[in-house]
């Protein structure tokens, strides 16, 4: 009897490890990244006689050698697509070093890509040259997703050059899993290669349309990278090394350049050309400049190296010198023999033949003003390029880079970029429509919709009504231009779908094995004639486009205080940002004084103690700004900022339940008639004096010349340091669309990017002058300014009533 007893406890005890072993996910709380976690057990993996015990590495989670984790397998993928043979490989430790022998490749051109949702695709182009091309390579990327996701309905699919070169199932939640895929021979390219990563996520338990935005996936900058077996294939050594220098682990491409007579009188103009040059060439979204004086900076990924010097000025930093330096102009790469690495060398007799060698260089940017783009470059974190629309214009999707999709799922989001002037003018009154091909099967329950964003604001949403499904062919849906901006505008279509099947959520269910919505490439995008006038304040069209700067035929006054390392890092930051959106290098000329500007376009970089009190004035800004505007530093105690303080006496004396009633009131007519009290006058009101606070650690203002005639775009900080430090961040891809208004201000505590918004500008004529132009200026003026519209429509009226009282006096009976 014991003997059965016994017995029978082991086979309980048996089946409970046995059970406990093969148990399918888990559900706890998610954990973050490089947090301790608990191997996760799948039936897929082999029975092991101990448990692993838990190691936290600095970046990844990597079970002991004795069991190790067993990441999800790959997804088969569809027999219409051709993949490589080989299986990948997988790797829990998303941060492996370098091996001996090869080169790496960083390919994210972001600090983060977070794929979101359902459906999601991204995207971009990386440059390569001949020797990385014809290089055998590996293509590895690291991952982490939500815990919510489903392995076993979710797959990660990786393109190169629009051929998938391998397909992931998402299962990695506890941290960042590395995934490498053998690159197909012949794939790679010289030139532009475009990587796409496209993620088909579904929820574990959920079926709701809230719970589609718990899923992402977020890809490591760090772990993603081309790998080349030929260790010489990274090294830049020909005229497309500019355009292939990439990026470094966080997503940033840093060019630093040594000029040992850096503060010397002549030496600006020519080496902010050379920056905005390069960034021209290079065209990468996170671009920073660095200047000094003594050495060269340690080499990296992403990172150019430049010397830039006469010949006598180099040679005590760079002996190995080539001898054609002392006679003529010289623009070459030539090898650092201390590190071994490459160094872009610009030298001469004389700054004279320096400037020359830089304009072999920079010469190919250059672009006629007479000459039209067709086309904002972005492809090197968005492809394709943004087609630039100036008049009435229809566009294919397949022209912008969606391709015709069938999805299963319940909310299905896909967007792309189209670009408009900076002389844009319609966001009163412009309707922009999109021809939507699409269809939908009977599953799809009324209540449905279809949303159109502009950059991330809601523009128009279409119900879907019938039970019997549909085919839509061209449906026209309206988008009100009001969210567009000068320059890059991000347009999304969004479909969120409900079916019965959903609402059960059957165990089993959450995946959607049959497509339930398509999506098809034929759609359209209808942009009409709009309003074209330049707008004097408007910083949006400058980060849009670089306007007024980049369509000036003279070079544009240049004002910086003073020459240092710091304040002139700052600057070729900034004017290289503005030549990629420009489209050229902007032509500059550096002045000592404002007086000598007159009255053109100019642009002033230096700390606020050094500004010019009329480049305050002209841009509104408060002189008493130089004296009192010093950020707060944490040491600081009994410092009160002014306008922190105005706003919280503001909202302790709220006047009492009539104003508080009146304040609701006016948000009730701006949520929903979009009527404000800047819409009720009858001309716009003057610009207030500004004030910056001293949480802010940069400005960006713009005004016009003391006589009107052109626009003083003014760039400053505390100091010097701060100038650069926050030029660094605002110039990065996702924060410089957020330049607009009349004042812009960054505050490198917090974070924020905050603007203050145009009050009264001037019109400047950009285009010749038309009756139907200067009609939609007229529409889109009284679409803003409500009041005088209504009082030029009673006058209207009372005219027309007066005159047909005057003509029946004349030609009716007098009895």
């Amino acid at each position: 009897m014991r003997t059965i007893l016994a017995a029978s406890l082991l086979l309980l005890n048996a089946s409970a490890f046995a059970q406990a072993q093969t148990s399918p996910f888990d559900m706890s709380g998610e954990r973050p990244p490089g947090a301790p976690a608990t191997p996760r057990l799948t039936p897929a993996a082999p029975p092991a006689a101990t448990a692993p015990a838990p190691v936290t590495p600095p970046v990844s989670v990597t079970p002991a050698p004795a069991a190790p984790a067993v990441p999800a397998p790959p997804v088969a993928v569809p027999p219409q697509t051709t993949m490589p043979a080989s299986q990948p490989t997988v790797e829990a430790n998303a941060a492996a070093p370098p091996r001996a022998g090869d080169a790496r490749r960083y390919v994210l051109p972001f600090s983060n890509l977070s794929l979101s949702g359902e459906y999601d695709r991204r995207s971009w182009s990386v440059y390569l040259t001949p020797e990385q091309a014809a290089a055998k390579a590996s293509f590895t990327f690291a991952y982490q997703n939500s815990i919510v996701v489903a392995p076993e309905a979710s797959a990660l699919t990786v393109y190169l050059n629009n051929r998938p070169i391998g397909q992931q199932r998402i299962g990695s939640p506890d941290g960042p899993t590395a995934v490498t895929f053998e690159v197909p021979s012949g794939l790679l390219q010289p030139g532009a290669n475009v990587v796409t990563f496209e993620a088909d996520q579904r929820h574990r338990t959920d079926c709701s349309i809230q719970s589609t935005y718990e899923l992402w996936s977020n890809i490591d900058p760090a772990g993603t990278y081309l790998r080349f077996a030929d260790s010489d294939a990274a090294q830049l050594a020909s005229a497309d090394a500019v355009r292939a220098i990439g990026v470094d682990g966080a997503g940033k491409t840093e060019f630093d350049i040594v000029v040992p007579a850096l503060e010397q009188p002549g030496t600006t103009k020519p080496l902010l050309r050379l920056a905005q040059g390069l960034s021209v060439l290079s065209s990468m979204p996170n671009q920073i400049f660095a200047f000094s004086t003594d050495s060269l900076p340690a080499a990296g990924p992403g990172k150019l190296s430049v010397l830039v010097g006469t010949a006598a000025e180099l040679r005590p930093l760079f002996p190995g010198l080539p001898p054609g330096a002392e006679s003529a102009a010289l623009a070459a790469f030539v090898t650092d023999p201390r590190s071994g690495s490459p160094v872009l060398l610009i030298s001469g007799p004389s700054w004279q033949a320096v400037s020359s060698a830089i304009d072999t260089i920079v010469s190919p940017t250059d672009r006629s003003q007479d000459i039209r783009r067709d086309a904002l470059t972005t492809e090197r974190w968005s492809a394709p390029n943004a087609p630039l629309v100036f008049s009435d214009t229809n566009i294919a999707l397949s022209q912008l880079g969606v391709k015709t999709t069938e999805f299963s799922g319940r909310r299905f989001r896909t967007s792309f970029n189209v670009a408009v002037p900076a002389d844009f003018y319609a966001n009163a009154y412009g309707e922009a429509k999109v021809l939507l091909d699409a269809a939908y099967t009977d599953n799809v329950l009324p209540g449905s919709h279809i949303d159109i964003y502009v950059n991330d604001n809601i523009a128009s949403t279409v119900p879907i009504t019938t039970t019997t499904g549909g085919i839509l062919r061209h449906l026209p849906i309206r988008v009100t231009m009001r969210h567009f901006k000068p320059g890059l505008n991000s347009v999304a279509i969004e479909a969120i779908l409900m079916t019965k099947d959903d609402a059960a959520c059957a165990p089993g269910a959450t995946a959607g094995a049959n497509p339930r919505f398509a999506l098809f490439d034929t759609s359209e995008l209808h942009i009409p004639d709009f309003a074209r006038v330049g707008q004097r304040p408007n910083l949006a069209a400058m980060a849009g486009t670089g306007y007024p700067y980049g369509r000036s035929a003279e070079p544009t006054p240049l004002f910086i205080d003073r020459v240092d390392a710091d304040t002139l890092s700052a600057a070729a930051t900034l004017l290289g940002q503005m030549a990629i959106m420009a489209g050229h290098p902007i032509p500059v000329e550096t002045v000592a004084s404002p007086n000598t500007i007159g009255d053109h376009d100019a642009i002033f970089i230096g700390s606020i103690s050094q500004m010019p009190a009329t480049a305050l004035t002209q841009a509104n800004i408060s002189t008493a700004s130089q004296a009192s505007w010093r950020p707060v530093v944490d040491a600081q105690t009994g410092v009160v900022d002014t306008g922190t303080a105005f706003e919280q006496w503001n909202s302790k004396v709220g006047g009492g339940v009539l104003r508080s009633r009146i304040t609701a009131f006016r948000d009730w007519l701006w949520r929903n008639f979009d009527i404000s009290r800047s819409s009720l006058q009858f001309v716009p009101g003057a610009e207030e004096i500004f004030t910056p606070s001293n949480a802010a650690t940069l400005l960006v203002a713009q005004g016009s010349s003391p006589t009107g005639g052109g626009s003083w775009t003014l760039v400053t900080a505390p100091s010097a340091k701060d100038l650069r430090e926050g030029l660094e961040v605002v110039t990065a891809q996702s924060n410089w669309p957020q330049i607009a208004g009349h004042i812009t201000t960054y505050s490198s505590k917090t974070g924020k990017i905050e603007t203050v918004p145009v009050t009264r500008f001037d019109f400047v004529p950009s285009v010749p002058w038309s009756i139907g132009n200067y009609r939609l200026i007229a529409a889109n003026w009284l679409s803003t300014n409500i009041l005088s519209y209504a009082f030029l429509l009673v006058v209207f009226l009372l005219l027309i009533g007066l005159t047909t009282a005057s003509m029946l006096r004349k030609l009716g009976r007098s009895k």
